[in-house]
């Protein structure tokens, strides 16, 4: 339904346990390399639990790479901290690419500043971040939420 797409995922827990909000959604996990982690990392796998290995994960050299390889209509956001923009006043559809960047760092700055009117945040008071596996679910499931049949 949705392309979550996680930009050199430091921690394996939040990649595995990203997997299954992914699967759950019928959406596609892209994995942006490097990753801090091996695909066949046990803690990965161990977060995905059994469902692992049903999820549908690519993997991208570069995310030029895999922006590349999409058609010109497809919709990418960007979630950072750094933007006003809330999350919510967005209308996704079906087939957008939710963009989130490393645990430690976010997304890099070059690809903010050339996506800015496309960068959404999560607003938060009294902490700067959220865990990503938390960040990425409340997003998918907002448009997920948008693009629900009655």
């Amino acid at each position: 339904m949705f392309n979550v797409v996680l930009v050199e995922p430091e921690i394996p827990p939040n990649t595995g346990n990203i997997g299954r909000l992914c699967l759950a959604t019928g959406s596609t996990l892209h994995l942006v390399q490097p990753l801090g982690f091996s695909i066949d990392d046990r803690q990965l796998q161990r977060a995905g639990l059994d469902y692992w290995k049903e999820v549908d994960v690519r993997l991208w050299g570069s995310f030029d790479e895999l922006q590349q390889a999409q058609g010109a209509d497809a919709r990418f956001f960007f979630l950072t901290t750094k933007t006003q923009r809330a999350y919510y006043a967005q209308q996704f559809r079906a087939g957008d690419f939710l963009v989130f960047g490393r645990e430690t760092k976010g997304l890099p700055e070059v690809l903010l500043a050339a996506n800015a009117d496309h960068c959404l945040t999560i607003p938060m008071h009294g902490t700067r971040s959220l865990n990503l596996a938390t960040a990425v679910a409340i997003v998918l499931f907002e448009a997920v939420r948008q693009n629900a049949t009655a």
